[in-house]
């Protein structure tokens, strides 16, 4: 698959891998202190199955499809505010992961099977969330590397 770049966000997916980056639609009640409308933060989803058009940030609706050997990865962009926060001080890209960063314990909704890693982390001066699933806990040592691979391919612009 060719380049997706999109809000600041760039990845280069494997073949036949399914990427979006998007962000949510604006709440026209949120407004910011001067009336303006608030910026919505940016998020890229890659899997290695078809990504169903409607999904959560952190993959409901997509994590329920997976099947032994699926990879799904959200990228989640913060507010530039929480940058500060204990949360991302001090911490940068958090990849490569590695096997043992991933357990079914780390899963927002655990499903039987599946694995989880999660990684709070700033890259300049912009807080992001990464969070992975896999098909299959089993299997993390032959599916981290692909995680790696689309890892390697990410670019913040």
């Amino acid at each position: 698959m060719a380049t997706l770049s999109a809000h600041g966000l760039s990845v280069t997916p494997p073949l036949g891998w399914d990427a979006e980056i998007f962000t949510r639609a604006l709440d026209p009640r949120i407004m910011t202190p001067f009336g303006g409308r608030e910026a919505v933060p940016p998020i890229a989803h890659v899997a290695n199955f078809g990504l169903p058009p409607v999904r959560g940030d952190f993959g409901g609706g997509a994590v329920e499809l997976m099947e032994s050997g699926a990879v799904f990865i959200a990228l989640l962009e913060h507010d530039p505010s929480e940058a500060g926060a204990a949360l991302f001080t001090g911490k940068g890209v958090p990849w490569p992961l590695s096997p043992d960063d991933f357990s079914p314990a780390n899963l927002q909704r655990p499903i039987g099977g599946q694995t989880g890693c999660q990684r709070f982390f700033l890259v300049d001066g912009r807080p992001f969330c990464l969070y992975v699933v896999l098909g299959s806990h089993r299997l993390r040592a032959v599916l981290v590397p692909e995680v790696n691979g689309v890892l390697a391919s990410l670019r913040f612009a």
